[in-house]
């Protein structure tokens, strides 16, 4: 069962220009995504730098305003809702972000930052408050004298696990995740994904989990779409993106994962040029400038996300029936 359905959900910024400084232009961030994630599961959302994932989770929750497009949780339609229902709405979905830090309030205490969505939402004051914030930081692994301290007190680590607190504190059941690992260190990583899964195992979690570490995906997702230039292009069972990538641009984003055996060769797939401007995108598939195996109808049309099976792939190279493998003519049916 979806538990989160996106249906064609875009975003466009305004570029204004001139001497009235009216609208020139349109920076398309996010242009008709849709998918789904299942409750209980974690979708990877992976991409470049600039691909629009990180903006594609803000316009969920509504952090930014989507111009266009729908948003259904649990069979309501969240782009629909007033300020007071997005409100009550939050308290089911909830955001641990990039920067451990900028995201904490410094002027309060940790036992405040993570107590204040029970306040908000009416479900604890007084002793009853302190208890229940008492045992989140026993869940992330602080101690209760943490309570009583400031953010820049913590290390990077410390920091997020209080995120991730305060995300739980409400009871929510959708947890979007926004790059967050990638500011800690690789062994601090670690720990906080396996933080991460064992509270998916004992609360029955659901997480999107943003990321541009392709290994870190591939370690917490049931299910990984690939973005490029505000659309999906990909989506598909880790264990299939990771083993049997369809998409030129998820193959190339494969290969340049650093292989941890020296004597081993991968086959490196580069990719030239630059990415284009999200405010004049190529026509047609918006990678074929940049792919190797770009035909002429790739410039003329833009592929649809095409599913066979459980595997959806935007790519003219391959049908709904099989797929023809770049540069090689043979065809693989799913």
């Amino acid at each position: 069962m979806a538990l989160l359905q996106v249906h064609d959900l875009k975003k466009y910024f305004p570029v204004n220009g001139g001497f009235f400084s009216r609208e020139t232009a349109s920076v398309k961030a996010v242009d008709g995504v849709s998918f789904d994630v299942r409750e209980g599961e974690t979708v990877g959302l992976v991409g470049e730098s600039g691909c629009g994932k990180s903006t594609l989770g803000r316009c969920i929750i509504r952090l930014i305003e989507p111009t266009d497009g729908k948003v259904i949780y649990d069979g309501a339609d969240i782009t629909r809702m007033s300020g007071p229902e997005m409100r009550d709405m939050r308290r089911n979905i909830q955001m641990i972000f990039q920067d451990p830090y900028a995201s904490l309030n410094p002027r309060m205490r940790v036992g405040e930052i993570i107590g204040e969505g029970l306040k908000i939402h009416n479900l604890a004051k007084g002793d009853d408050l302190k208890t229940r914030v008492m045992a989140l930081l026993e869940k992330v692994g602080l101690r209760d004298e943490h309570y009583y301290r400031y953010p820049h007190e913590f290390s990077g680590g410390q920091r997020q696990r209080i995120g991730v607190a305060r995300a739980l504190a409400v009871d929510a059941k959708l947890i979007i995740a926004d790059e967050a690992v990638s500011a800690l260190d690789v062994s601090i990583q670690a720990q906080v994904l396996n933080l991460i899964k064992d509270l998916q195992e004992e609360f029955g979690l659901t997480y999107l989990f943003i990321s541009h570490d392709l290994r870190v995906v591939e370690h917490v997702s049931d299910r990984v779409a690939v973005m490029y230039l505000g659309k999906i292009v990909e989506m598909a069972p880790a264990g299939k993106i990771y083993g049997e990538a369809l998409h030129p641009y998820t193959r190339a984003l494969m290969s340049a994962v650093p292989v941890p055996d020296p004597s081993r060769k991968s086959d490196r797939m580069v990719l030239e040029g630059d990415v284009p401007s999200p405010i004049n995108p190529p026509s047609g598939c918006s990678f074929h400038p940049r792919c190797p195996f770009a035909e002429k109808i790739c410039s003329e049309k833009e592929p649809e996300l095409v599913e066979s099976g459980d595997h959806a792939v935007a790519c003219h190279l391959f049908t709904s029936s099989g797929s023809r493998k770049p540069g090689t003519g043979e065809v693989c049916v799913e």
